[in-house]
This record gives structure tokens, sequence and C-alpha cells, in this order.
């Protein structure tokens, strides 16, 4: 079974009485682009997990700390790049730690072929 198809998902009624919201601010947050929720083969719109704690993380911008939907829109952005820039630290850091290893066994990685993400690189 896929990622994909293991997901669990709630239809719209569902989320609107779980987080005691109408269903229309839930069409305006998809409006908005601050969610978006899937769509079954008949067009209903269906919430998984995933987009249940980014609902959950703007509930709480916008009820108890009052933030605007502009407001809200430039803080999961933030969060967004945040993660992006955990992801690119860490991918750093094992490379870093890959190469003290190395320099502490003896191995010289200078003249070793390396594989690169989308072919190899252009001579200019």
């Amino acid at each position: 079974m896929s990622a994909k198809t293991d997901r669990r998902y709630v239809m719209i009624s569902v989320v609107a009485e779980r987080f005691e919201i109408h269903p229309q601010t839930l069409r305006l947050y998809e409006r908005e682009g601050l969610i978006q929720p899937q769509r079954s083969a008949g067009n209903t719109r269906l919430y998984d997990e995933e987009t249940l704690r980014r609902l959950e993380l703007i509930l709480t911008l916008t009820r108890d700390l009052g933030v605007n939907l502009a407001g809200v829109e430039v803080v999961l952005n933030m969060r967004e790049q945040l993660e992006s820039m955990q992801i690119e630290m860490d991918r750093l850091l094992e490379i870093v730690e890959r190469d003290i290893l190395d320099k502490k066994r003896g191995v010289d990685r200078r003249y070793a072929l390396e594989k690169f993400e989308g072919g190899p690189p252009t001579i200019t």
C-alpha cells in the first residue's frame, strides 16, 4: 500500500463539527490558499491529518492570538521556509560529519566520483 492510499480522510461536515467552525470558513481558508483539501471523484472535499494539523494551527493563530488571515499566510510561509532550511541544515551536517569521519579514517574523497541530482554539471 502506498502512503497516498493508506491515508484517512474526513469530510468537511466532520471537520466543521470537530473544530466548531462553519463549513464556509473552511471554504474561505481554501480560497485563500491556507489549506488544500483533497477531492473525491465526486468533488467532495476530503481532509487528511496533515491538513487538519495545519487547520489547527490556523485556528490557534486566528482565535487565540488574533492574527488576521494575511498574517496567518505569512506565519505559514515562514514555517515552511524554516522546515526547508532545517532539512538543508541536516543534510549539510551529514556531509560535514561524513567528511570528519573520512579524515579520521584517512579517506581522501577529492577524486571520488559523485552522483549529481539532475544529471552531471555543465562546464562553461
